[in-house]
């Protein structure tokens, strides 16, 4: 019994096949020069956009942020996983308050209005609510003090000056009559490091 022939590749086939490991190559290439040049590098190869300035409780914190398994679903200062619905703690002191998340991690429920899944008694991060409330509130100072930079992705705070893209983004494609519902939240930064208060 014969077996039957493959058909060989066409041309045109074995050009693609060809290009894509020519392609495969360089990426690995590429790959290895970044990781030997930026380890080689004094300077780190992205802009740290997020800063802390732990007190004595925020370093307790941080130390229990590890030890209770928080970077299983969360990553804050380079250490953890993205598996989390938010999973990247770093700047969240520039959003939320430290009396917010001590609540949260008290009784996600109370503040949420409903039960989240990954919080619950019998799931990955149950074991939050079997944790001394001090433990808590220290886990909660330290992601309070991981503050985000001006203009970072982090921050509720938009970048300073002016920003051609945003601008440019804006004019394409906002309707003309946000302009007249809504304010620039730029406006409110542009001469102060803060936003003004209500009714001034």
């Amino acid at each position: 019994m014969t077996t039957p022939k493959q058909p060989r590749l066409k041309q045109g086939e074995k050009v693609l096949f060809i290009m894509a490991g020519v392609f495969v190559v360089l990426a690995i290439v590429a790959f290895i020069v970044m990781e030997v040049s930026s380890s080689k590098s004094g300077t780190p190869l992205f802009k740290m956009r997020v800063h802390d300035n732990f007190n004595a409780e925020g370093l307790r914190g941080s130390a229990l942020f590890r030890k209770r398994g928080c970077t299983v679903c969360h990553r804050a200062l380079r250490d953890g996983t993205n598996m989390g619905r938010t999973a990247d703690m770093d700047g969240i002191g520039s959003r939320l308050t430290l009396d917010y998340m001590y609540k949260f991690l008290l009784n996600p429920k109370t503040v949420y209005k409903t039960e989240l899944f990954d919080h619950s008694p019998g799931h990955d991060a149950g074991f939050v609510q079997l944790m001394p409330p001090k433990e808590l509130h220290a886990i909660a100072t330290f992601l309070s003090q991981l503050k985000a930079d001006q203009g970072a992705a982090d921050s509720p705070v938009p970048p300073k000056g002016d920003s051609l893209f945003i601008d440019t983004m804006v004019n394409t494609w906002a309707p003309k009559e946000w302009k007249l519902k809504y304010h620039d939240i730029r406006d409110d930064y542009k001469n102060v490091g803060k936003p003004k208060e209500a009714g001034k």
